[in-house]
């Protein structure tokens, strides 16, 4: 067993959010990836593909998301299944905490075409 807790060396934050690391495989998960997404009102993530399916679970606040031409507003006590290639962008409506799990190995592909890791989930 392993209990995990926020630490520094596992956030990242962007213009768009902060993500906070919780299960990744430096932190003894074989399978999943799970991190804790702030995100403030107003906020927006690029435009961007994940090769995996994620999972979005919102704590508090409400935000929305758009895959190609469909947006959805989704709201605590919901959740969000996001397939794997899609193009995504998520908005934050209100400030907003929410709960993601991927598979572990997933990668952001952005415009040019290039995978990137994404830091919170190794």
């Amino acid at each position: 067993m392993f209990v995990v807790t926020e630490a520094d060396a596992r956030t990242t934050r962007t213009a768009a959010a902060a993500m906070f690391g919780l299960a990744a495989p430096s932190q003894g998960s074989t399978e999943l990836c799970t991190w804790r997404v702030e995100m403030a009102s107003g906020n927006e993530t690029p435009v961007h593909v994940i090769d995996r399916e994620q999972v979005w679970m919102p704590l508090s606040g409400v935000f929305e998301v758009t895959i190609g031409d469909e947006t959805e507003t989704v709201k605590a006590g919901q959740a969000v299944i996001v397939p794997g290639g899609a193009t995504r962008q998520l908005k934050a409506l209100e400030d907003t905490q929410t709960l993601v799990a991927m598979a572990v190995g997933g990668q952001a592909i952005g415009p040019d075409g290039n995978k990137v890791t994404l830091p919170w989930t190794v």
